[in-house]
């Protein structure tokens, strides 16, 4: 029995009239005779009394009648509850990120932009760079802050965050520290420390180190900063990191040299090209892409 046939007869009833009922409904006499007669029919019972003129309820329209108001009372509430989630649903964006979000100020942006949009509800997870392809391709996040990565071009729609470059962790006593710079060729006879395997920056480490003549020993993976540049503060190797994550852990007992030729990589807010953003998804966007200028302008790269 279709709802809007309900709504229907419930007019029709209050009316009396099939001419002044189809107006109000916007639909013609025939088909609002029609759709009460498919009522009838589910009921196996006539519901009204007809004349030439009007028409009345008859005993069992009557008996229904509470019934139906009673279905359109709980479409009208179910109606509005589910438009309520669904306006949770859509207010919601998805966020993957790299570990070092304190590092690059991404938990900055998001808890601005958290307090200036109390309503929209912010899903934040973290993920390597390698992962978030598929997570955007499948839906399982809306934006990723992540590394640059070659697919991006293709797929994904980009800005630009942040900036970064890599830099070589020795211990204060290694012969090299100190130094302005560093090429990966001085240092190809030392143990490395990477992030671990599978990672972009793993990836990127390696290939540079290849690139530069050599394979590189790696001795140690691991995915915490921290823990590689303690190891280098032991005298264990020389670690490969970005710039602003390890300037938050090194200390006077090791020493952070550039890399050279310079090993960039941006940290970039990715989605997926040809998605359309929802309303808050554009705020969101908009609102990251506003910060982040703003930032740059009022500082230089490192």
């Amino acid at each position: 029995m279709e709802l809007d046939y309900i709504q229907e007869f419930v007019t029709l009833a209050e009316s009396e009239n099939y001419l002044q009922a189809a107006e109000s409904l916007f639909i013609a006499q025939s088909t609002l005779s029609k759709h009460i007669k498919s009522i009838e029919a589910d009921l196996g019972a006539p519901l009204f009394d007809r004349t030439t003129r009007k028409v009345k309820l008859n005993h069992f329209g009557a008996a229904f009648l509470p019934y139906a108001k009673k279905m359109l009372e709980i479409k009208k509430e179910y109606t509005a509850v589910l438009s309520s989630h669904l306006a949770d649903t859509n207010s919601r964006i998805t966020i993957a990120s790299i570990p070092v979000m304190a590092h690059y100020h991404i938990n900055d942006v998001l808890a601005e932009f958290q307090f200036a949009y109390p309503h929209i509800h912010l899903d934040i997870t973290e993920a390597d760079s390698a992962q978030m392809g598929e997570m955007l391709r499948s839906g399982a996040c809306d934006f990723a802050f992540l590394r640059e990565f070659k697919e991006e071009e293709e797929e994904f729609q980009t800005i630009t965050f942040d900036t970064d470059h890599i830099v070589a962790i020795l211990p204060a006593t290694h012969s090299l520290a100190g130094k302005d710079f560093v090429t990966l060729n001085e240092l190809k006879e030392e143990s490395f420390f990477f992030l671990n395997k599978g990672t972009l920056m793993y990836s990127l480490c390696y290939d540079a180190c290849r690139q530069a003549g050599f394979t590189p020993n790696v001795t140690f993976t691991s995915h915490r900063a921290a823990n590689m540049i303690d190891l280098v503060r032991k005298g264990m190797g020389v670690a490969l990191l970005t710039k602003q994550p390890a300037l938050v852990f090194a200390d006077s007992s090791v020493s952070a040299v550039d890399v050279v030729p310079y090993l960039k990589n941006s940290i970039r807010l990715a989605y997926l090209k040809g998605r359309k953003l929802s309303a808050p998804s554009r705020q969101f966007l908009n609102y990251v892409q506003t910060w982040a200028r703003e930032r740059e302008n009022a500082s230089p790269v490192l």
